[in-house]
């Protein structure tokens, strides 16, 4: 245990400062700092709003993660950081960040891929990912699906949406529905007492051969359908809306992940991002990879949002490797692609 690498990540790709330390594949802190209250009020991140929410936050999330830990600053091993993909000024606070740590501390710097972070943060929580895997990624800034044969040397991409990610889906048909900021959580409540099928709302590139997404279509369809009921002065059950959008969307990625480990002859499917925590994804997913003899492994919803333990994971990984360190001067990245894994 002891001569495993203890490893300080650092997550700031979009509204949550993320710290977590990790020995090994051995969770010891996961600090979380939102500002996700300072964007409600704008139905959506203001980038601007979530570096300076960063830079606050930075020092005493450390600070509670090394706490939590139990451990020091001397104890350190190496800093990894997300280097991308994101919003560009709030990687800049992170990456900044952890440059400063590792020169003063001395230690290794690893700058990693945020979608291979996600895919990594699973080994926390069910041990050692099985080579190959299928990952479905899906959050608010991404919908991808990944062969990984190995997380810290390899990841290529199969598919990605081409509009909308299905996160920034759930938020903007919230936001028709009057429901709050961020729309996931809220969506997937009010489905619960809603029905699936109450509205047959079109399901984009569901037949096409292809293992890409498209969720703006079914926004739009949403958002129509509503406006017409209004005009008409009908009222609008939000329930059944709820459910019938949130069905559409999780058969698509059920059905395309699925589609993928066949495809590629793959028996291991992974589910990351914070989409990953809405109920119907978790249990569909569960009853279609039954039916098809395919392993499903979801972390826990605390570990499928942004979060430090995720990039320390990664960097644990890359450090037991033998992986060289990253230079002090690499940039945040905000389009950094799936197959860079480390910078």
């Amino acid at each position: 245990m002891a001569d495993q690498p203890l490893v300080l990540g650092i997550e700031t790709s979009c509204d949550e400062t993320g710290v977590g330390i990790v020995r090994g594949h051995t969770l010891l802190a996961n600090t979380i700092a939102s500002s996700v209250e300072q964007h409600a009020r704008f139905g959506g991140v203001v980038p601007e709003v979530a570096s300076r929410a960063h830079l606050e936050a930075m020092t005493p999330a450390v600070e509670r993660a090394l706490a939590e830990a139990g451990v020091g600053f001397g104890d350190i091993d190496a800093i990894a950081v997300t280097a991308g993909p994101g919003l560009a000024g709030a990687l800049l606070v992170g990456v900044a960040a952890a440059k400063a740590y590792s020169l003063g501390l001395g230690v290794p710097l690893y700058g990693v891929n945020h979608l291979a972070a996600h895919v990594a943060v699973d080994q926390l929580e069910h041990g050692p990912l099985p080579k190959p895997c299928v990952a479905l990624l899906v959050s608010g800034g991404h919908s991808s699906l990944l062969l990984v044969p190995d997380v810290a040397r390899d990841v290529i991409s199969l598919g990605s949406t081409v509009d909308d990610a299905a996160g920034e889906a759930f938020d903007k048909v919230a936001r028709v529905l009057g429901l709050p900021f961020p729309g996931g959580p809220h969506i997937d409540r009010e489905a619960r007492d809603g029905s699936g099928t109450a509205v047959a709302f079109p399901r984009g590139k569901y037949d096409d051969g292809t293992l890409d997404f498209s969720f703006s279509g079914l926004k739009t369809a949403v958002a129509r359908w509503v406006e017409a009921r209004r005009a008409a002065g009908e009222s609008i059950h939000v329930p059944d809306v709820a459910a019938s959008f949130q069905e559409a969307v999780v058969d698509v990625l059920t059905r395309k992940a699925i589609a993928a480990c066949r495809r590629y002859d793959v028996r291991d499917l992974l589910i990351g991002g914070g989409v990953a925590a809405n109920s119907r994804l978790r249990a569909l997913a569960r009853e279609r990879c039954q039916a098809a003899g395919i392993r499903l492994r979801v972390p826990r919803p605390g570990l499928c949002t942004d979060n430090g333990a995720m990039v320390a994971a990664l960097g644990a990984d890359l450090v037991s490797g033998g992986a060289a360190p990253s230079a002090l001067t690499i940039p945040a990245d905000s389009s950094l692609p799936i197959t860079t894994v480390h910078v």
